[in-house]
């Protein structure tokens, strides 16, 4: 049958044609039930269990991390309760080559690519340590900047590109940041020059407290990735299998050489924006906080791997107490670093320091010394 012709003028038309070009893909319903075997991912069950068990890990190090933050023990925290699919399950389908910059909500992905516990704790606090990146992790500390990571990720994507390596470049955002400047330069440049990178908008439903429907008459934000050119998807972001499998396709797509993709998760994050200040229940109903708890990732993922008989509630408690255990020895080991002073902060401003500076230090040195 013919193609029903669209008068090229008629704007409702068109704007009809390109919402429709943008399905949820969803492997896993809230129930845990499979709702599509065709995207089932090619994951063994002991990667399965691996999955489940680093995102047990993060539910758990988002609670102690609250905690900390308000006994004082921590500085800066972004909660990232409700986004664990998002989360792990893009990361676990990166290769350890692969390049990751995340965004300040992105800290568990940046532990699970190799950054210790102790120096994610360090950074938090404000801690120079905290960003000494050993010479393997290949990562960028977390940037606070909005949406920033993305201009960095398309510089990164290209350089891996023309050195001809077979890595790709991992950046994250959330619905906020895809209205930033950045983003749209971000996904640009690496379209147009077909740069190695995925790109992820993790859109958790609130730029902090502005609701994603006031931020963009898009009706998804996937499909912003059609101004760049290059392939856009949606995806259930509650869902761990369907996270991995779009984001193992993105990445053997961009790791190929054909450029970069743009992955919208759609997720929510239970705890405010951040705990320096945020209230969400002055912007979010409980009915909507219901509706997001219904589709809890840990809950589906928990009960698909039930029924395969490869979890139960003692192997999670087990999981629960050794990563109770794994932040206690971080952050002990975060508060032995040692203290830092003035004339450490000017010392870290410049490569070489201007005269003006080091008066400045020599200074601060003679008063800390006293």
């Amino acid at each position: 049958m013919a193609k029903k012709k669209v008068n090229p003028l008629d704007f409702a038309a068109l704007m009809e044609d390109i919402n429709a070009d943008f399905p949820t893909i969803q492997v896993l319903d809230k129930d845990g039930k499979v709702v599509n075997k065709d995207l089932l991912p090619d994951l063994s069950d002991d990667e399965l269990v691996e999955l489940m068990t680093r995102m047990v890990w993060a539910r758990v190090l988002d609670q102690r991390s609250t905690a900390l933050n308000r006994q004082g023990r921590l500085g800066f925290y972004a909660p990232t309760a409700g986004q664990e699919a998002s989360q792990l399950a893009s990361q676990f389908a990166m290769d350890k080559e692969d390049v990751l910059l995340p965004g300040y909500r992105d800290v568990p992905q940046l532990i699970q690519h190799g950054l210790p516990l102790r120096d994610a704790f360090l950074w938090s606090r404000g801690h120079a340590a905290g960003s000494e990146y050993a010479e393997s992790l290949q990562a960028l500390p977390p940037q606070i900047i909005i949406g920033a990571q993305y201009v960095q990720a398309a510089g990164v994507a290209l350089g891996l590109k023309k050195r001809n390596k077979p890595n790709v470049a991992f950046t994250y955002t959330g619905d906020g940041g895809s209205s930033q400047g950045d983003f749209y330069e971000g996904i640009n440049f690496a379209g147009a020059y077909k740069a190695n990178a995925v790109f992820f908008i993790q859109n958790n439903g609130y730029a902090i407290s502005t609701p994603r429907e006031l931020q963009t008459a898009a009706n998804t934000l996937a499909q912003k990735g059609i101004a760049a050119g290059i392939p856009s998807i949606q995806v259930d972001g509650m869902d761990a299998l369907a996270v991995y499998k779009v984001t193992k396709a993105a990445r053997e797509w961009a790791a190929a050489g054909n450029g970069p993709v743009l992955i919208e998760t759609l997720t929510f994050r239970y705890g405010p924006h951040t705990l320096s200040g945020d209230d969400p229940t002055r912007y979010r109903t409980q009915e909507v906080e219901d509706e997001w708890h219904a589709k809890d990732p840990l809950t589906r993922f928990r009960i698909y791997l039930t029924e395969k008989g490869l979890w139960s509630e003692e192997k999670e408690e087990q999981i629960i107490e050794q990563t109770k255990e794994e932040i206690k020895t971080a952050i002990k080991a975060a508060d032995a670093a040692p203290k830092q002073k003035v004339s450490d902060f000017l010392k870290n401003m410049f490569e070489v320091t201007p005269k003006l500076i080091q008066e400045q230090i020599d200074t601060f040195e003679a008063k800390e010394s006293n």
